[in-house]
């Protein structure tokens, strides 16, 4: 049996967010998800993944490397 896909609204309930969060993810983070004409779509297992993998770590901005100051 193949995993059902799911909704912004099912996925964002499944990882206890709001939708606005999973949309910054998508655009922002790299979070997978599929474009089935103008509605995005999930995999739980592919978002839990990403997720458990750090997809959602802020990443530093402008940090200098060790022996740049």
């Amino acid at each position: 049996m193949t995993e059902p896909w799911m909704s912004a609204d099912g996925i964002a309930a499944h990882l206890g967010v709001t939708k606005e969060t999973v949309y910054v993810w998508i655009a922002d983070k790299g979070m997978p998800a599929h474009k089935v004409g103008r509605l995005w779509k999930f995999q739980a297992s592919e978002v839990d993944e990403w997720i458990r993998s750090g997809g959602t770590a802020q990443t530093p901005v402008d940090k200098p490397e060790v022996g740049d100051v």
